[in-house]
This record gives C-alpha cells, sequence and structure tokens, in this order.
C-alpha cells in the first residue's frame, strides 16, 4: 500500500476521531506528496521519494520546535512535536546509534574508507542504504567520527 493511500486513510480516522494534531499532520503530508506529483510529472511516487518527503516534514518540525523552545514559546513547540510524532509512525524504524555505527563501519570498510577525505564515498553509499532508518545528519555526524 503506498503512503498517499495510508496517509488517506489514517486522515479519515482523524477525522471520526476528531484528533485535530493528527490531521494537521497528516494533512500537510498529502499535500508534500500531491505537490511532487503535480510538480515533477510524477504519475507514482517512489518508496524513496515518499520517505525523502516524511524526512523532510520531520526536519522542518524539529527545527521549528528547536526554534521555538528558544523563544519561549512552548505552546507551539508542543504543537510541532506532537505533529513530530505522528508523522515519525509512517517512518520504518530509526536505527540506534550503535546499530547506525554498525551499519556505518560495514560501508566504510566496504568502500574502503580511510580518512575524512573519503566522506563523500561512503556518505553517497550510506544516504541510499539508510534512507528512512536514520537523518543525513546523524549519518554524517558519525561518519565524520568513524573516519577522523
Amino acid at each position: 500500500m503506498s503512503l498517499e493511500t495510508t496517509v488517506n486513510d489514517a486522515i479519515k480516522t482523524a477525522m471520526r476521531e476528531k484528533d485535530k494534531v493528527a490531521l494537521d499532520a497528516l494533512r500537510a503530508v498529502k499535500s508534500q506528496i500531491l505537490l511532487l506529483k503535480t510538480d515533477g510529472h510524477h504519475a507514482e511516487i517512489s518508496a524513496e521519494q515518499e520517505m525523502a518527503i516524511l524526512q523532510r516534514m520531520i526536519k522542518q518540525r524539529k527545527d521549528s520546535f528547536e526554534q521555538f523552545m528558544a523563544q519561549g514559546r512552548k505552546d507551539l513547540a508542543d504543537v510541532e512535536e506532537a505533529q513530530m510524532k505522528v508523522i515519525e509512525k509512517y517512518l520504518p524504524k530509526q536505527l540506534s546509534p550503535e546499530e547506525l555505527e554498525a551499519e556505518l563501519r560495514k560501508i566504510i570498510a566496504d568502500v574502503k574508507a580511510e580518512s575524512v577525505k573519503d566522506l563523500g564515498k561512503v556518505m553517497g553509499i550510506a544516504s541510499k542504504v539508510l534512507a528512512g532508518k536514520s537523518d543525513g545528519k546523524s549519518i554524517s555526524e558519525t561518519v565524520k567520527k568513524l573516519l577522523s
């Protein structure tokens, strides 16, 4: 079942349950899917594109959450955090830091990376292999730590 179908079903459920936070988050996801379909000549959206949409939306909400907390707007930060939790349900299980490090060690060994100069090679493969399982920032930080 595609993300679009899943989200449409979840929107109906949220409407029945009068869950405003979930409804807002799911409508935002649906909006991003529709934008991608109409903007880029995509009749169908791949699983990778769906994961990219969800990860981008979670990143946006994390950034907003941090900004609102820095400004002392806990009320707005709580809304962003709640929406983030709703969207995260549609991503695959995220890797723990230990699992991420183990996966990256395998990739580094496969690529035969030896120093930070090989960061680009490792990141290119790691981003594809770990798409949806971890965010790019965590991958990048862990790769830098392992290569230095």
